[in-house]
């Protein structure tokens, strides 16, 4: 390792001594929801008072920034480090969308220029001391969310998303496989789009199928983490930048995203116990997580 790479090194080891849990999101497959997760996920954990870092690593489809409501701001630097854009007093936000000069602009980069603007975000933005680190990345198994994994360590684990289809289920089970590659815990997976509650009778329509995510869970060995129903609610508040979570009116998906936020929390605690153990020498395939 030479000098400059060491010194990287503990750049980001330093950055992540003071955040207390990582959460990668991932998925195998695009158009499942998982930026509309990362986004409601890192909102509810806040209102609960933790102090939380949302970044965005989707580097070629940043939408972070326009469903928090923050198209249009900028960066600043402090002190040779990057200063996160505020959403609220608990939850900050990094994305590479705050850096591009407009929503028009494409971002043509290939690997090792990903990898090194990843490395950036890590070890070069003040997040201060963070309770939780939640870290949104692109579909698949490629570049970004493996980067990310390699650079995080310690209390770190994945959330995986999909929606009830085979077609999604396929993809998503190599997300939890190339997981297990890399010894990072897998806290669960969310059944996105799984069914349509009819706001005039009540009635649960499965347009898309259902509970395919939960047998993926039974197959695997991971928790399941809960269903979230098609809601309006979703369409509306990724148009107008303002979270679901925090909308003022009850709805079905605000109702099963409270609950999954609780079986997350309980379950990247004991995940976490886990991964002691498997620094200890314990196989992470014998520890693995409980089944559903």
């Amino acid at each position: 390792m030479t000098p400059e790479q060491q010194k990287q090194q503990e750049a980001i080891k330093e950055r992540l001594s003071t955040i207390g849990q990582s959460i990668l999101i991932l998925s195998g497959k695009g158009g499942v929801g998982k930026s509309t997760v990362a986004v409601n996920l890192a909102v509810a954990l806040a209102a609960k008072g933790a102090s939380v870092g949302l970044l965005d690593v989707d580097i070629h489809g940043p939408s972070i920034p326009g469903m928090c409501g923050l198209k249009g701001r900028e960066v600043f630097t402090r002190d040779e480090s990057m200063v996160p854009v505020a959403f609220n007093e608990n939850l900050s936000v990094m994305s590479v969308g705050f850096l591009l000069g407009g929503t028009d602009d494409a971002v043509i980069w290939r690997g090792p220029m990903k990898y090194s603007v990843i490395r950036q975000f890590i070890a070069e933005v003040e997040w201060g001391k963070l309770d939780y680190l939640v870290i949104d990345s692109p579909p698949g198994t490629g570049d970004e969310p493996l980067t990310v994994a390699q650079f995080i360590d310690g209390n770190a684990g994945a959330v995986v998303v999909t929606t009830p289809q085979q077609v999604s289920i396929d993809d998503v089970r190599r997300s939890i496989t190339f997981c297990r590659k890399l010894n990072l815990a897998v806290y669960g997976v969310i059944e996105n789009m799984s069914g349509f509650v009819c706001p005039n009778c009540g009635e649960t329509i499965d347009i898309f199928d259902s509970g395919g995510g939960e047998a993926l869970c039974r197959e695997m060995g991971v928790p399941f983490l809960g269903r979230l129903p098609i809601d309006r609610t979703i369409v509306d508040s990724c148009d107008t930048g303002l979270p679901f979570m925090l909308a003022e009116d009850e709805s079905p998906v605000k109702s099963a995203f409270r609950e999954i936020t609780k079986r997350l929390i309980t379950g990247e605690e004991q995940a976490a116990g886990k991964q002691k153990k498997n620094r200890k020498g314990v196989d992470v395939h014998e520890t693995g997580n409980t089944a559903c």
